[in-house]
């Protein structure tokens, strides 16, 4: 299938999207890279009248320091970000998160405020925004706000963000001393989408772990370091609590196990490279 007819929008400026964006209401959708919403406009799973491309506006095609966090411009690609020096050493978990992400033919045309803007629960750049405490900026004509990932995400492929609004970059937040970072996951194929992701923090006596592809959104769940036995009993209690489901690709029970013992895997791995 192909999409219907629409009108398209080349913005070359922030303002120009806006002002398409606020004219045009809930019949426009943004686009950049569009790996992910053209592939759904085939399907006729989103029939936009409107098509925004902010792929040319410069203003947004960037990845600078913000104080202690990483920002991301919402033209940026995601090959971009993989090569941002040291992004290994100030951002190691999307630097094993990203390789993850679809394929180096998508990432070349992927976004990163694309994929969270797209907010598929099994998607690694949400899940990386959830675990770190991450941000989202967005812009409208009235005006500028920003959400925490945990108020921005609301749920499956659903965000808090406004029909008039642009989401302008995303904020990933720098590692601190003494943290260790681990990232996994399992899918059918390299580069399918995650069956389960899991991504895990260590700091001093606490650890968070995130994982995404089982709840309708990615969940973080935060512990302090416990006795093997309670962990196994704590991940276990964490793995009932997302109410995951059966569909093509798995079992609600074989997604609680990749849960258990995923899970352990990168917490102990997080453990291990504090630093």
């Amino acid at each position: 299938m192909k999409p219907r007819k629409f009108d398209l929008v080349r913005a070359e400026t922030t303002a120009e999207a806006l002002a398409a964006l606020s004219e045009a209401g809930g019949d426009a959708k943004i686009f950049a890279g569009g790996q992910s919403l053209m592939a759904m406009m085939n399907l006729r799973l989103a029939d936009p009248s409107v098509m925004i491309d902010i792929s040319p506006i410069t203003e947004l095609s960037y990845i600078k320091e913000t104080g202690d966090k990483l920002e991301i411009g919402a033209a940026a690609t995601q090959v971009e970000l993989l090569s941002w020096p040291g992004l290994a050493e100030r951002l190691p978990l999307l630097h094993q998160a990203i390789p993850h992400l679809g394929h180096f033919q998508t990432r070349n045309r992927g976004t990163i405020c694309g994929s969270l803007a797209h907010s598929d629960p099994s998607s690694e750049l949400p899940l990386c925004l959830a675990t770190l405490g991450g941000e989202v900026v967005l812009q409208s004509t009235k005006g500028e706000r920003v959400l925490s990932a945990a108020d921005f995400q609301l749920g499956m492929m659903t965000t808090a963000r406004a029909e008039d609004e642009l989401i302008v970059a995303a904020r990933y937040p720098f590692k601190k001393p003494g943290e260790g970072f681990a990232f996994t996951e399992v899918a059918q194929r390299r580069g399918d989408f995650a069956i389960v992701a899991v991504a895990a923090v260590a700091s001093g006596d606490t650890v968070r772990l995130g994982v995404g592809g089982v709840a309708d959104k990615p969940t973080v769940k935060s512990w302090t370091i416990l006795a093997d036995e309670i962990l196994d009993d704590e991940l276990n209690a964490f793995a009932w609590e997302l109410k995951g489901s059966d569909d093509i690709h798995a079992t609600a029970k074989y997604r609680r196990e990749l849960v258990r013992r995923l899970g352990r895997r990168v917490i102990e791995e997080a453990k291990a490279c504090r630093s």
